[in-house]
């Protein structure tokens, strides 16, 4: 039974007749035309259809005559809390930057309920963490959740639960996953792990060669970890060569730049610096996003051939002269020992291939011998 119509006219002897008209007349809602009680006819649902406009007339039975105006009068449908609360937007992912203050927004949850939010507490929501505490809250009625404490992790799995009817019990309730990821900030600088590198490079290497590789740690990610390395340029040993940062591993790649000379300079030493390319000067008087260390190249010497102090060597001598008559003398420098050779026994002498001994001494007036110094 929904209500019940009466007219003014009706004494109780069944003579008024009533109609009902309107939304829902004969499908939701039907009358007793000789009561006027109106009843429902199937379910309602107040979120399909909060009210309803009907229109009633009472008429005499008998000539089917009006014994009073056609009324109007409105069903509203009463709610009920059958609605579950609905979070929107899911999943929910988001990130912070690490080393955030306490206190920072980190999202937000939204649920929805669609009972009626102006009856009792049936669509009145509460918030609540049931994963995640004690490094993030949320606000009861609004859903922000907040970083409670510096978090331990890099990323987090928080648990939301809302409740209808202000969490008393006997309500609904629904749950939802928050991401929090916490996104790299710039908060170390490069370390080498190495107060000294030491390198070897044969003195004929030729310029453009790899003489080594150094590292510079970065405790940071990506971008935050990129770097770019030095040499002092102040030095004569830093001429020689140079140093670029290989993208790929963040290394710092030291290149032959000049020819060396093992008899010039037999060992380079030199400063190397590491320099953090994006500083958070947020950080700046926690570290200084540089380091230094000393590089050191030692030349090895490579085994080179004597040369000739002169090329080439001609002397004249009368043809008529005697078996061992000095004809000469040859001398030759050796670069890897810093001296001149004189001794007969470091070299030997052959006739060059395209002479021959002619019969007249005269046609050959000047022997040419190929001399070879050895060391």
């Amino acid at each position: 039974r929904c209500c019940q119509l009466k007219s003014d006219y009706d004494k109780g002897d069944f003579t008024i007749k009533y109609i009902l008209s309107g939304e829902g007349a004969g499908e939701v809602f039907a009358i007793d035309e000789y009561t006027g009680e109106i009843r429902t006819v199937q379910k309602l649902d107040r979120e399909e259809k909060a009210f309803y406009i009907l229109q009633a007339e009472a008429l005499n039975r008998l000539s089917e005559e009006p014994v009073e105006p056609q009324s109007e009068f409105i069903i509203k449908v009463q709610d009920i809390n059958d609605n579950v609360p609905q979070f929107q937007n899911e999943p929910y992912v988001t990130s912070i930057p690490e080393m955030s203050p306490v206190g920072t927004t980190v999202a937000q949850v939204t649920a929805t309920d669609a009972d009626d939010p102006m009856f009792g507490n049936n669509a009145k929501l509460i918030y609540s963490i049931l994963q995640g505490e004690p490094y993030f809250s949320v606000e009861p009625k609004t859903g922000v959740i907040r970083e409670s404490t510096t978090p331990a992790r890099e990323q987090y799995l928080v648990v939301v639960q809302v409740k209808d009817m202000l969490g008393l019990s006997g309500g609904f309730s629904a749950s939802t996953t928050v991401t929090v990821t916490l996104s790299d900030v710039n908060d170390n600088g490069p370390i080498f792990q190495h107060h000294l590198y030491t390198f070897a490079v044969p003195e004929n290497a030729e310029v453009g060669t790899t003489v080594g590789r150094i590292l510079a740690v970065d405790g940071d990610a990506g971008i935050n970890a990129k770097m770019t390395y030095s040499l002092e340029d102040d030095l004569e040993e830093s001429a020689t060569f140079i140093i670029h940062t290989d993208p790929g591993t963040q290394e710092g790649v030291l290149v032959l730049a000049k020819p060396l000379d093992y008899e010039t300079k037999r060992r380079f030493v030199m400063a190397a610096e590491a320099l953090n390319e994006h500083p958070d000067e947020r950080f700046l008087p926690l570290h200084e996003f540089t380091d230094r260390t000393t590089l050191k190249v030692v030349v090895e010497d490579v085994d080179e051939p004597p040369l000739f102090l002169q090329q080439p060597y001609e002397w004249k001598i009368p043809e008529n002269a005697a078996l061992g008559t000095v004809v000469g003398n040859v001398s030759a420098r050796d670069t890897d020992i810093h001296m001149t050779i004189n001794d007969r026994s470091f070299f030997t002498t052959t006739v060059h291939p395209s002479l021959t001994r002619e019969e007249d001494p005269e046609i050959l007036e000047l022997l040419h011998l190929r001399h070879t110094a050895i060391f």
